[in-house]
């Protein structure tokens, strides 16, 4: 069990800072030796879920199948995936789905525009709740105490150099989520990019998930975002919170 623990610590690397690890990253990143992460890795290759190419080893499609299970039989993202299509198409952008665990906003769902250039968000992400649009309307549901304790723990990164670091206005922004129901990103987390994000509430008017957009900046701008795309998100996320 302990060394299921440990190779499952090397998969949830992936895809938070890392496309691809060597055996020192993978080691600093978990905080297991370099042996022990060596040999996950390389117990990982044998099964087929990495690829190594002497250097760098790199997920395989197979890896997929790990969070597909979770597609496949959470609801959330059954139920929001057509309602997430129906979105995409009015947008004209990439809608997503995310949920709140472990301090960080995590993407269960998401439909894709069609173009050359994608915005790298994809099912299964991570994204710090503090930094981001969809982290920031789940953190907004916190009660008080726990959005206390999370913020007296968060250290946020900048990204980029619009990325907001400073606590009190963070703390401010998830204060104007709660009230408004909206939250925005402004080339936080990656130059040339913006997002909106609002709650996706169950019957008992709980914030189950958060239902997001995030297009360029050379698209749209963001009063135009809260004019245009914002009524139709909060359509959308009515729909997938009535069938909660």
């Amino acid at each position: 069990m302990a060394g299921l623990a440990k190779g499952l610590a090397v998969i949830e690397t992936f895809g938070q800072s890392y496309s691809q690890l060597t055996v020192s990253e993978a080691a600093r990143a978990t905080g297991l030796s370099r042996a022990t992460a060596r040999r996950c890795l390389l117990t990982l290759t044998e099964l087929g879920f990495l690829a190594h190419d002497g250097k760098h080893f790199r997920p395989t499609p197979r890896m997929v199948r790990l969070g597909g299970s979770y597609a496949r039989t959470d609801p959330l993202p059954r139920l929001a995936q057509p309602i997430l299509l129906s979105a995409r198409q009015q947008l004209g952008e990439s809608v997503s789905l995310a949920v709140f665990e472990d301090g960080a906003a995590v993407f269960v769902a998401r439909a894709e525009t069609e173009r050359i250039v994608s915005a790298g968000v994809r099912v299964g992400i991570r994204l710090p709740a503090c930094s981001s649009a969809t982290g920031r309307v789940l953190l907004a549901a916190l009660p008080d105490e726990e959005l206390d304790a999370y913020l007296a723990g968060c250290r946020p990164e900048a990204r980029t150099e619009k990325s907001l670091v400073d606590i009190e206005e963070i703390s401010r922004r998830i204060v104007e989520a709660r009230t408004q129901e909206v939250a925005f990103t402004d080339e936080e987390l990656e130059l040339g990019m913006r997002s909106m994000a609002t709650p996706v509430k169950d019957s008992r008017g709980a914030t189950r998930a958060a239902l997001s957009v995030s297009a360029f900046t050379a698209r749209i701008g963001l009063e135009d975002m809260r004019e245009r795309f914002l009524p139709v998100l909060k359509e959308h996320a009515d729909r997938i919170g009535r069938m909660l």
